[in-house]
């Protein structure tokens, strides 16, 4: 995956321009994260903010949407290429304001970029 792709959604993801992905459950390879607080496409980054409720120890954490596998709109659920695990241990989501920096932005790119890749199915 090239690292510009990390910010835009794979063709079969099954992801529909314009639609509302709040609220939607979010889940890894291995089980559910959390659920879709907000998409935001600083820069042309495009991700989404995931609210892991009590999973993490209540934050929040952020998603490039290159790594969603699968958007399914009837369930609300998105699947992710990464385990939770994966998800905890990019580099820490603190701040709205960090929406908005490239280079927090860029090191949460590079981090998922460098995931190895999985046998992934579409939801």
């Amino acid at each position: 995956m090239a690292i510009d792709s990390i910010w835009s959604y794979t063709p079969d993801s099954g992801h529909v321009e314009g639609q509302d992905l709040t609220g939607f459950t979010v889940a890894g390879t291995d089980g559910t994260i959390g659920h879709v607080d907000r998409e935001a496409a600083p820069h042309g980054m495009r991700h989404l903010v995931v609210d892991t409720g009590v999973w993490v120890f209540g934050r929040s954490v952020l998603v490039p949407v290159g790594i969603v596998t699968g958007v399914d709109p009837r369930a609300r659920r998105i699947t992710l290429s990464c385990t939770g695990g994966e998800a905890k241990a990019a580099p820490r989501f603190r701040t709205d304001s960090e929406t908005m920096d490239r280079e927090y932005l860029t090191s949460v790119g590079d981090y998922y970029h460098r995931l190895p890749p999985r046998e992934t199915t579409a939801v």
